[in-house]
């Protein structure tokens, strides 16, 4: 379990607020109406993923999340079987370890349908922070290790910011380098500015423009 110093305030804010019994209400709901009503299309894309490709239709990896505690994340699988373990990150739009149905469920944020199920076993918010891989919260100072205390989602400020990030990265002659000393840093920014406005205006906000911009 990660304590970071300077908690004892943001306690006070974050708990104290009747607006997150709400908005994991809302979470619950979102969740239990969407695995349902999108079960069907659940299977079909995985139908698509086991014959376009050797390996499981789900991914899943190892992710921090609040108070530092690790979880496993649920994708629909895009990469190649083991092909996450040659490089972290995703590089480009044309990455050779991503598989054709793989391309497509990246495009429209399909293969993070699955964390539906998270958010429902309570790992995840629709809205928060993206949680990282453990070698990247390595990296965090006291200050960034703040955002810990939050729930991490599906979407937040940053995914609509970064949505092209793979490209933005393709451009960079150290891709990994730049993601940790440049682009982390702005998305504990962005987080921290969700979490210290945290009410339901925002939370649908973010949730109506992350669906806006997966069809533009």
């Amino acid at each position: 379990m990660i304590q970071p110093a300077p908690l004892s305030n943001l306690k006070k804010v974050f708990f104290g607020n009747r607006v997150f019994d709400v908005i994991r209400f809302l979470d619950v709901l979102i969740s239990v109406v969407g695995l349902i009503v999108l079960s069907p299309f659940f299977l079909f894309i995985a139908l698509l993923i086991k014959c376009s490709s050797k390996g499981t239709v789900i991914f899943s990896q190892q992710r921090v999340g609040k108070n530092g505690t690790d979880f496993t994340l649920y994708k629909f699988r895009t990469m190649h079987a083991d092909a996450a373990s040659k490089r972290s990150i995703t590089v480009g739009n044309h990455d050779n370890r991503i598989t054709s149905v793989g391309y497509f469920l990246r495009r429209f944020k399909l293969d993070e349908l699955p964390q539906l199920y998270n958010v429902l076993k309570n790992d995840m918010s629709i809205v928060g922070p993206r949680p990282e891989l453990r070698r990247y919260v390595n990296f965090y100072d006291n200050s960034q290790l703040e955002i810990l205390l939050i729930k991490p989602g599906i979407t937040d400020y940053a995914s609509i910011l970064f949505r092209n990030e793979n490209e933005l990265l393709a451009m960079k002659a150290d891709p990994e380098k730049y993601y940790i000393e440049n682009i982390i840093p702005i998305k504990i920014r962005l987080g921290k500015k969700y979490t210290n406005d945290k009410n339901l205006k925002n939370y649908f906000g973010i949730i109506f423009k992350t669906v806006m911009i997966i069809f533009i």
